[in-house]
């Protein structure tokens, strides 16, 4: 399978740049800050240089043609503003939705975030408008006609990988480790082997978070 992934160089997508690599999958990352461009290629992936932000629908759709799935694992930055949530966390993923059907591309996985739908509409506090740019990007691509799926983890760690996780449409507050979150894409992309097998989890959306049911199980 041939997967791009905008947010080449965040943390999830590092990581599953390179679990796609080793099942033998081609991965391109899609970063805008050159100097990253050796720690997405030393994860066995390539590369398309291209910002997000200042770039449009019918651009990208040329870059992703030939792609069997696009993944959504880009975002403003811990440290980002509010303005930035918006133009990334929902106008970049929205865009990725053009794209994808200019394209003729069917499969888009999004990584969101847990409890996005409780923002307060009101307040202008960055935290506040990251989980409205999210909860507003997930619900334009519900609305869409393409085979998507939207994971919503919990909190992230930086511990080793378990396997185990729970799923539901809402799981209860609960932390998962990146390398778990990543191999949860893998999974709903079909690709955990070099010969690509059904997709699982497409249309549905849930959270995600460490549990005691295998991957492959819970999304089954």
């Amino acid at each position: 399978m041939r997967i791009v992934i905008a947010g080449g160089h965040g943390q999830i997508a590092l990581l599953l740049e390179k679990q796609l690599a080793d099942a033998g999958h081609e991965a391109i990352g899609i970063i805008r800050n050159p100097e990253h461009v050796a720690d997405v290629v030393a994860t066995g992936a390539t590369t398309l240089l291209l910002d997000l932000e200042q770039t449009d629908a019918s651009e990208l759709s040329q870059h992703i043609e030939g792609a069997d799935a696009v993944v959504f694992a880009a975002g403003g930055g811990a440290g980002g503003t509010a303005e930035r949530k918006l133009t990334v966390d929902r106008d970049a993923a929205i865009m990725l939705a053009d794209a994808a059907q200019l394209a003729g591309i069917r499969r888009y996985v999004v990584i969101s975030a847990m409890a996005t739908d409780s923002f307060d509409p009101e307040s202008s506090d960055v935290f506040q408008v990251y989980l409205r740019a999210k909860s507003e990007a997930d619900a334009e691509i519900r609305t869409r006609d393409l085979d998507w799926t939207i994971i919503r983890p919990g909190g992230l760690t930086d511990e080793p990988a378990t396997g185990l996780i729970k799923v539901a449409t809402e799981t209860g507050r609960g932390t998962i480790p990146r390398a778990d979150v990543a191999a949860v894409v893998v999974a709903v992309l079909g690709a955990t082997a070099a010969e690509s097998s059904p997709a699982l989890a497409v249309r549905e959306q849930f959270e995600v978070i460490s549990g005691s049911t295998a991957i492959a199980d819970a999304l089954k």
